[in-house]
């Protein structure tokens, strides 16, 4: 068994649609690729797997997961670049790794388990940890800071507008009210019970939403994700390929809304005519792997 302090991808975390990912992206020996969310690396070691002379350039906000991947992917020597960094600055990454225009990208936008299991991230509700959250420990913000310091009304939009939870004002209300908070399941233990007993029927927790609008606003993810859909066609050359994995419906919305007006401006072919999403049995190994979606597209010109 590999120690979880020096990580173990096939332990820790299982990539999602790893196969239909990697066929997808349609890896070839001397090609050039990038694995915008690397992670624990289990993306890229199938895209490794099937480089000769080929490079991968894997970047990642959390450094945690960049000394992770490189113990996971050490035997692979040269044909890894690793940088820290966000994928919203793609384009910069790309061109400070002095690699060519590149035949690939993945982006997986899913939190790893890596992060979900370490109660000292804050990311679970279910384990005792700091209110903290953050991709990227050098960030400012923290969700301490979001759920003790912001307004009612501004928590409320957060959980409305990025978890889509109905009971928004509800939970809001009841934050504020039992303020301050500094572990992650005192919080958890508010919002649930600020849900009506009649909405107790949840297939998922019901804090889930709302720690997921507070990781997404603390990590702005959803304009960091806009931002590389404006850049990622700047770093592939024609015929490259995007593969975009979502996990849920406001990330997919905007890859499937990016992907049809690169279309409609002849700058790409989508190849998911339907979003792909993964099989009984993988959901069944890896329930994480349920709200999964696959998107992707080839770049016809610059």
């Amino acid at each position: 068994m590999c120690p979880a302090e020096k990580g173990c991808w096939d332990e820790m975390h299982r990539p999602v649609l790893l196969r239909e990912a990697v066929e997808f992206l349609n890896v070839q020996e001397n090609g050039i690729y990038i694995d915008a969310t690397l992670g624990a690396g289990g993306h890229a070691q199938e895209i490794l797997k099937r480089l000769g002379g080929g490079r991968l350039l894997g970047l990642d906000r959390d450094p945690q997961a960049l000394e992770v991947a490189g113990n996971n992917l050490a035997g692979f020597g040269e044909k890894l670049i690793m940088q820290h960094g966000n994928f919203a600055q793609i384009d910069a990454l790309h061109a400070a790794s002095g690699l060519p225009r590149v035949d690939g990208v993945v982006a997986d936008l899913g939190l790893s388990s890596m992060q979900l299991d370490d109660a000292s991230r804050g990311f679970s509700f279910i384990l005792p940890g700091p209110l903290d959250m953050r991709m990227d420990p050098t960030s400012e913000t923290t969700a301490a800071d979001l759920v003790n310091h912001a307004s009612e009304r501004d928590l409320a939009d957060i959980f409305f507008k990025l978890g889509e939870e109905r009971h928004s004002r509800q939970i809001a209300r009841a934050i504020v009210k039992a303020r301050p908070y500094r572990v992650t399941t005192e919080l958890a233990q508010v919002v649930t019970r600020a849900i009506p007993s009649r909405a107790g029927l949840h297939q998922i927790h019901p804090a889930t939403r709302s720690f997921m609008a507070l990781r997404l606003a603390v990590n702005a993810e959803l304009e960091n994700l806009e931002q590389f859909l404006d850049r990622v066609l700047t770093v592939l050359r024609p015929g490259g390929r995007v593969v975009i994995l979502s996990f849920h419906s406001l990330e997919d919305r905007k890859v499937k809304q990016a992907f049809r007006r690169w279309q409609g401006e002849g700058r790409a072919t989508i190849l998911t005519r339907k979003v792909v999403r993964p099989g009984d049995e993988e959901v069944r190994i890896n329930p994480r792997a349920r709200s999964a979606k696959l998107r992707a597209a080839e770049k016809d010109r610059d």
